[in-house]
């Protein structure tokens, strides 16, 4: 398989991860929530009647989120996804001073939720520190701190 980038800068092959449709019950109130979090505001556009299209996204991210109306028959609070972070710690007390509930530091797995232990990792193991939030349908942001990536990874 050849290596060769096309005008959008996407290798023959590759896949890019570019958005992510989050269903929410409420768009006014997702969208101050996602404000509020500091994430950078892309769009708010409704091209057709009872289609509304809010495009946010994370800070340094490449993936943004969407979410709005006529967009998915998901059930709002049903999505899961990951951030990654290189401070733990630093992230839960930005988005503490940004009022978002976010669940303590914690080490282990994430899942079972029994197997977690407070605190970040002793040794600050890359994939080993945690912290959680959800926005106000209860869709799920777990926050992991990565410092040093595994072989292969971007």
């Amino acid at each position: 398989m050849s290596s060769t980038r096309n005008d959008a800068g996407i290798g023959e092959g590759e896949m890019h991860l570019e958005n992510d449709v989050i269903p929410v019950s409420d768009v006014d109130r997702s969208k101050q929530f996602y404000e509020r979090l500091g994430w950078r505001f892309d769009d708010d556009v409704a091209p057709l009647d009872g289609l509304r299209i809010v495009q946010f996204t994370p800070p340094g991210s490449p993936c943004s989120i969407t979410f709005g109306t006529g967009l998915t028959a998901a059930a709002p609070g049903s999505a899961q996804a990951v951030l990654v972070v290189s401070d733990i710690e630093a992230t839960h007390k930005d988005l503490v001073s940004r009022g978002i509930d976010v669940v303590d530091v914690w080490h282990g797995p994430p899942f079972p939720v029994e197997a977690r232990q407070p605190g970040p990792d002793p040794e600050r193991t890359s994939y080993g520190s945690f912290c959680s939030f959800t926005d106000p349908d209860g869709n799920t942001w777990l926050v992991q701190e990565i410092t040093t990536r595994l072989p292969g990874r971007v």
